[in-house]
């Protein structure tokens, strides 16, 4: 986290996995990861190819993406991205972290 001395406190970027950010929030991408959630697990060629699908897709280093809407159960959910809906499964979710906008801490 990038910490910045303010008028009223710290502020701090934040950085979360896709997964946990929560609905209407917006964030842009800083990385896609190889493997980390059930689906990538495995490691090796399935995990370069989720990796490389994800990227196929749009989801790049300093893309916007913001949480639409998730399923009652969790999973999937949807963001819009590159001015087109796309839905996800959690652990493909995992996979692709965010920089959220700042947070003032007192």
């Amino acid at each position: 986290m990038e910490k910045k001395r303010g008028e009223k406190g710290v502020r701090e970027k934040v950085e979360k996995k896709l997964s946990e950010v929560a609905v209407g929030e917006k964030g842009r991408v800083t990385r896609v990861t190889e493997g980390g959630g059930a689906a990538g697990g495995a490691g090796g060629a399935a995990a370069d190819a989720l990796r490389r699908r994800l990227m196929d897709m749009g989801i790049v280093k300093g893309a916007e993406v913001e949480v639409v809407r998730r399923a009652p159960l969790g999973d999937p959910v949807e963001f819009l991205l590159r001015g087109y809906n796309l839905t996800l499964r959690r652990e493909e979710a995992e996979n692709v972290w965010l920089e959220l906008g700042e947070v003032v801490k007192e």
